[in-house]
């Protein structure tokens, strides 16, 4: 069953607002992954123990909710262009 006219845009809206924060999201991940490479230089620092240690839940909320605001300032940008 197609989409009707409506619900197209909305649909786009909010597919673009979740690709923008996953981004965001992966940005802030990659800096702190670096990070733990750079902060824990020592022998025997591999991937896996790193991700463990970057990846918990904190880490997941304070990324998630400065995703957010990043979304929410950009389009404010947007909106003011």
């Amino acid at each position: 069953m197609p989409l009707t006219r409506p619900i197209k845009p909305i649909l786009r809206a909010t597919v673009g607002a979740a690709v923008e924060i996953a981004f965001i999201l992966f940005l802030f991940y990659a800096n702190l992954l670096m990070g733990e490479f750079t902060r824990g230089n020592g022998v025997g620092k591999t991937l896996v123990t790193a991700l463990y240690d970057v990846i918990t839940y904190k880490n997941f909320g304070i990324g998630l909710g400065s995703a957010i605001l990043g979304f929410a300032f950009f389009q404010s940008l947007r909106k003011k262009l």
